[in-house]
């Protein structure tokens, strides 16, 4: 959420990315847990949010893939084309969670 307003942060912004930055220096040497016990398993879930910006109208789409029980990939980013249709905009997060770039 908070990176959508990169382009032209306000106040209420920076209070928020300030908020982040103060939880992050409270938990160091946070990483991925991978349990020996739990069978190597990969999903993916995906979800869209329709026509969700009133101003362009455009929806926003989001994945998260995990590793047996660990979150090892995420993402939301709101589209730059307008979908006809909620089932339009579901394939399309289909699609983006299919291609993920892991970093």
């Amino acid at each position: 959420m908070l990176s959508q307003f990169m382009d032209k942060p306000h106040i209420p912004h920076l209070d928020a990315a300030h908020c982040v930055l103060r939880y992050i220096k409270q938990a160091p040497g946070q990483g991925i847990l991978l349990s020996a016990a739990s069978p190597v398993q990969l999903n993916a879930f995906c979800d869209a949010d329709w026509a969700c910006c009133r101003d362009t109208w455009w929806s926003v789409t989001g994945y998260c893939i995990l590793l047996s029980q660990s979150l090892i990939s995420w993402k939301t980013k709101m589209q730059t084309t307008v979908s006809r249709s909620f089932a339009e905009e579901e394939y399309r997060s289909m699609a983006a969670t299919d291609k993920p770039s892991i970093v």
